[in-house]
């Protein structure tokens, strides 16, 4: 069958220049190919794949998912999976942690930490830099979710991570990360983010020196762009705008360590080749890339707040209609136009469970004690809103139209209760303080 020119051209690894390329579109089925007729035509596993290659399909839905929500892709490699998965051996989790974990002895409070330290540490990659703040629901049901902190001081070189308990959203803090991964290189910098499927083999590299950032590991149903109801068929996070990687692969036959999570164990295997060898590949399971100042925010134009639903990126339904297993949300930059309407977010006490962080710039309701790389928790029913100088400033101001520049602030939001972990509550620094935002607040109440 001949073969079709529309297919992207990728290229292989080492091969690239800096600029990277990538197809747009969340969810669509794509098709590229490293090499001239390595995607073959028509069918997908034909009795002798092109250039000698392995067709393997990687599932990310079962096969009976409706088509609306069916996820896979086939993959051409130089060597198959199995030859990948040979010959593990559990090792220490160290700091990682995966849900159920009762780890926690923490108050039911308000929680705030600082940033995870990245100076003090010793020279180190992804793999050992991963740390685990809270963990929710159960991984081998696949609901719930776990907030890691990521750090790196060097690129992991000859090794790779899979991690088969949930796809893994990242949100870089401090510098890019380029993330090599068999489907094609993503590069995520702060303001970006980027999504690695369930089972997808990767290496992180560090193009601009030691990185820093965050991750929401899902354990639920795979993130997808957010119904909009009457806000209609644009704004928000529009589907053009996700982008995914050509293909590209290494032929390399160095040895390799593959470290792969499991239900909260960590194992390792020892490869005589790259695991990243995958020359072409069609499908719409893969990873993607996402900046998040094509985010194109609602708000009112008359008086109050909409819900802060409005700023949803990307979602994780629960078996609970209109609830979220995980709900990726974002308070970027924005105008503030209101008439007579207190501007920062409202006090609150919600059913829902909110871990957030600072990417960079202030968060407009706690413009003090919340640095870039630093967290919250407020978990479901704890009460939680803006600090004693957000009040003052939002209740005395002159209403006239205000841009917030500079910020980007995130949530990660569960329908189920976030237990920290050990690490969260006895190794990183907590804020013993944090309740202290609010013991301003004094009586106003007058009759009369």
């Amino acid at each position: 069958m001949q073969h079709e020119e529309h297919i992207m051209r990728g290229a292989r690894l080492g091969d690239q220049t800096d600029a990277l390329r990538y197809m747009p579109g969340f969810g669509n089925t794509h098709s590229t190919e490293a090499e001239p007729g390595a995607l073959p035509i028509g069918r997908n596993s034909p009795q002798r794949a092109p250039l000698g290659l392995y067709a393997e399909v990687l599932s990310g839905t079962a096969f009976t998912v409706p088509r609306d929500r069916n996820q896979r892709s086939w993959l051409y490699r130089i060597l198959p999976s199995v030859r990948h998965a040979v010959g593990f051996e559990e090792i220490d989790a160290g700091h990682l942690r995966t849900a159920p974990s009762d780890e926690g002895q923490l108050p039911f409070a308000q929680l705030r930490w600082g940033p995870v330290p990245l100076d003090a540490q010793t020279d180190h990659d992804f793999v050992d830099g991963l740390v685990t703040i809270a963990t929710c629901g159960h991984a081998a049901s696949q609901t719930g979710m776990a907030s890691h902190v990521y750090t790196a001081t060097r690129s992991m070189a000859q090794r790779c991570f899979m991690n088969a308990d949930g796809e893994m959203l990242f949100v870089p803090e401090m510098n890019a990360v380029r993330l090599v991964t068999e489907f094609g290189v993503l590069l995520a910098r702060p303001g970006d983010i980027a999504v690695i499927p369930r089972g997808v083999k990767f290496r992180l590299e560090l193009p601009e020196g030691p990185v820093r950032g965050y991750i929401c590991e899902n354990y639920g149903g795979a993130f997808r762009l957010p119904e909009r109801g009457p806000i209609g068929a644009n704004h928000l996070a529009n589907d053009r705008d996700f982008l995914y990687p050509l293909a590209a692969y290494e032929d390399r036959t160095e040895p390799h360590e593959l470290f792969c999570k499991k239900q909260g164990r960590m194992f390792r295997a020892e490869l005589p080749h790259s695991p990243l060898d995958v020359v072409a590949w069609h499908g719409n399971y893969a990873p993607y890339k996402y900046d998040l100042r094509r985010f194109a925010t609602i708000g009112s134009i008359s008086f109050d707040h909409p819900d802060p639903s409005i700023f949803t990126v990307l979602t994780s339904p629960s078996a609970s209609e209109g609830t979220a297993n995980v709900d990726f949300v974002i308070f970027p930059d924005r105008w503030l136009v209101m008439e007579d309407t207190f501007r920062p977010p409202w006090y609150h006490v919600n059913v829902m469970s909110e871990f957030m962080g600072l990417v960079y710039g202030v968060y407009d309701a706690k413009p003090g004690g919340f640095v870039p790389g630093a967290m919250s928790l407020h978990n479901a029913m704890i009460p939680h809103g803006p600090d004693q100088n957000a009040f003052e400033g939002g209740s005395s101001k002159t209403l006239e139209p205000e841009k917030l520049s500079g910020t980007l602030a995130f949530m990660f939001e569960t329908c189920f209760t976030l237990e920290p972990t050990r690490f969260a509550a006895t190794a990183l620094s907590r804020d013993e303080t944090y309740a202290d935002c609010w013991s301003g607040l004094r009586r106003q109440f007058s009759v009369g």
